[in-house]
C-alpha cells in the first residue's frame, strides 16, 4: 500500500513526513520509535484528521525516505538531535504550538523539545512518560537485573558485532524486538513488512548504533548539540499540558504510578493506563486518539477562559 509523503528541507535533513487532515486544523505531530515507523500511527492519524486535526507524522532521521543533506553530517541519534529535528519541523511547517505525541525515540524527542522550547509545544502526550536522560547516570547507575536483561539489544549495539548484526539482520532483529516488547500483540507478516521497508534507509544502522552508544557514554555526541545536551542532562521539569499513557503490557518498561510521573510534569492533566505493549499507538489506537482529543479540549478551554 502506498503512503504519500512530502519533504521539508531543514539545515540538516531532507525530512520526510506524511500529512492528513485539513490545513488550518489544530496541529498534531505523531512521533514513532525504534524499530517502527509512521505505520504505528495510521489509525490514530486517520481518526484525528476526521476530528479536525492537521496531522503530521514524520519519518525520524535514519528511517524511510528521510535523508541527511550532507555526507559530512554526523549520523547522530542522540536525544538533542531528535529534538532539533522536531523543532525544525514545527518551524518549517509554521505550526502554531502543536500537540506532540510519541513513544520510544519519538517520546524522547517530544519530551526533549518540550524541555528546550516550551513556547513551541502546545501540549504533550507522553507514551511511557518522561524519557529525557542524563548520559552520566545512564553510564554509571545499573538497573535491577530483570530490567537490564530486557535491554539486550542496547548492550549488543555497543559491539561491532552488534553493528554488523543490525546491518545484516535488521528485519529479523526488529521482528524479534516487536515480539518481545509486545507479547500479546498478534501482528501479521504484512503489518511488519510495511514498516520494515523503513529500515532500508542507508543511515539506519549508523543512527541506531550511535543512539544506543552515546546514551551510555561509549560514543561522543555531536558538538553541534552540546549546549542542548547540557540542558537536557539536568532532566528539567516539563512545563506544558501533558497526558501520560502507560502501556501495561510493555515488556521494556513496567508502568509507573501517577505519582511517579507527576514529579516530571508541572501540568499533568491526566495519567492513563493502556492494555498494550511497546507499540502502543498501533496496538491500542483508541487510548491515544482519546488522549490527544481530550488534551486538545483542555487546551482550548484554557485559551477561551483567558
Amino acid at each position: 500500500m502506498e503512503h504519500p509523503f512530502a519533504h521539508l528541507k531543514t539545515e540538516i535533513l531532507d525530512l520526510a513526513f506524511e500529512r492528513r487532515g485539513e490545513r488550518g486544523g489544530f496541529p498534531v505531530i505523531l512521533l514513532h520509535g525504534f524499530p517502527y515507523d509512521p505505520r504505528s500511527f495510521d489509525v490514530v492519524a486517520d481518526q484525528l484528521a476526521q476530528n479536525g486535526a492537521d496531522v503530521i507524522v514524520p519519518y525520524l532521521r535514519g528511517y524511510g525516505p528521510t535523508r541527511f543533506r550532507s555526507d559530512d553530517t554526523r549520523r547522530s541519534g542522540q536525544q538533542a538531535a531528535l529534538a532539533r529535528d522536531l523543532g525544525d519541523l514545527i518551524d518549517g511547517l509554521h505550526l502554531d504550538r502543536p500537540i506532540v505525541a510519541g513513544f520510544d525515540w519519538g517520546g524522547r524527542a517530544a519530551c526533549a523539545a518540550a524541555v528546550l522550547w516550551p513556547q513551541k509545544v502546545g501540549g504533550l502526550v507522553a507514551i511511557g512518560g518522561y524519557s529525557v536522560y542524563d548520559p552520566r547516570v545512564m553510564a554509571s547507575v545499573p538497573d535491577v537485573p530483570e530490567l537490564e536483561a530486557r535491554d539486550w539489544h542496547q548492550w549488543y549495539f555497543q559491539l561491532e558485532r552488534g553493528r554488523e548484526g543490525l546491518a545484516r539482520y535488521r528485519r529479523e532483529l526488529a521482528r524479534q524486538l516487536w515480539s518481545e516488547w509486545s507479547p500479546q500483540w498478534r501482528f501479521e507478516g504484512q503489518t511488519f513488512e510495511e514498516t520494515a521497508a523503513s529500515f532500508d534507509n542507508p543511515d539506519f544502522v549508523d543512527v541506531v548504533v550511535h543512539s544506543y552508544r552515546v546514551r551510555y557514554g561509549l560514543a561522543s555526541g555531536d558538538p553541534a548539540y552540546e549546549s542542548m545536551e547540557t540542558t537536557l542532562s539536568a532532566r528539567p521539569l516539563i512545563d506544558v499540558p501533558t497526558i501520560v499513557i502507560d502501556p501495561t503490557q510493555d515488556a521494556v518498561m513496567p508502568p509507573l504510578s501517577r505519582e511517579g510521573h507527576q514529579e516530571h510534569f508541572t501540568q499533568l492533566i491526566d495519567y492513563r493506563l493502556s492494555p498494550a505493549g511497546h507499540n502502543t499507538p498501533q496496538e491500542d489506537p483508541e487510548t491515544v486518539i482519546a488522549s490527544i482529543l481530550d488534551l486538545h479540549a483542555v487546551i482550548q478551554s484554557r485559551s477561551l477562559s483567558l
